[in-house]
């Protein structure tokens, strides 16, 4: 089935804009996290995820003296805390090094087609798909494994895609000294696809544009390339 080409009607988030519900998407575009989100250590909190998710199996009636379930309560709390939702802990936030951009490239440098997989927050099931980044640089640049780096740390914590869109294109804006920053996302969610409505087909499309990517010159150039073969 061919893909869906990512149009120029996709709404860029802006949390000041005056037509913006912000009930109907988030409140915060920071992960609400409490004070004492890492007194714990992660060691502890695998130990106390592991008992509370056995408590989980068994008042679902599954029995866990088999041999298959005995040890699901701690793969999945090791998952949780050092795979799926490791980008909460900002320890493990990357480290990006920036060069000097020697060849005085003042072009776009799009970098599209980065697969990303997060979880929603509110279902805590799987949201997937592909993230498109692109920025001009202000004299310095950055690796490119390192954006695929930011948008994973990013998707490893429970989420909403316009939330993600935002902490994505803000922390690249921060590294590279730039607000000529843009970023598009087009991703899958399993809390529509494999409950409530079902519905395997459809997709959804976030936005976020930066400096020169608020205009229209910019942004049809980078949603051009996306779309491109």
């Amino acid at each position: 089935m061919r893909q869906k080409e990512i149009s120029l009607n996709i709404r860029p988030i802006n949390p000041f804009d005056e037509d913006f519900d912000d009930d109907q998407i988030v409140t915060s575009w920071n992960t609400p996290l409490r004070e004492d989100a890492f007194v714990l250590s992660d060691d502890e909190k695998i130990e106390q995820i592991e008992k509370r998710f056995r408590e989980i199996m068994e008042i679902l009636g599954l029995d866990l003296t088999d041999d298959s379930l005995n040890g699901t309560p701690r793969r999945v709390a090791k998952m949780y805390v050092k795979e799926v939702f490791s980008g909460l802990n900002p320890k493990n936030r990357p480290v990006a090094k920036l060069f000097e951009n020697k060849y005085k490239y003042d072009q776009m440098l799009v970098e599209k087609d980065i697969t990303f997989y997060s979880h929603c927050e509110h279902h805590f099931v799987p949201i997937y798909g592909k993230a498109h980044v692109a920025y001009f640089s202000s004299g310095k640049v950055i690796g490119l494994s390192k954006i695929n780096r930011i948008v994973q740390y990013f998707a490893k914590r429970p989420q909403v895609q316009e939330r993600l869109t935002v902490q994505i294109g803000k922390e690249l804006q921060r590294i590279l000294s730039t607000e000529h920053v843009g970023i598009v996302m087009d991703a899958n969610h399993m809390c529509v696809a494999s409950r409530g409505v079902g519905d395997t087909n459809s997709k959804t499309g976030t936005a976020f544009f930066g400096g020169k990517f608020s205009e229209e010159t910019f942004k049809r150039e980078f949603l051009n390339y996306i779309n491109s073969k």
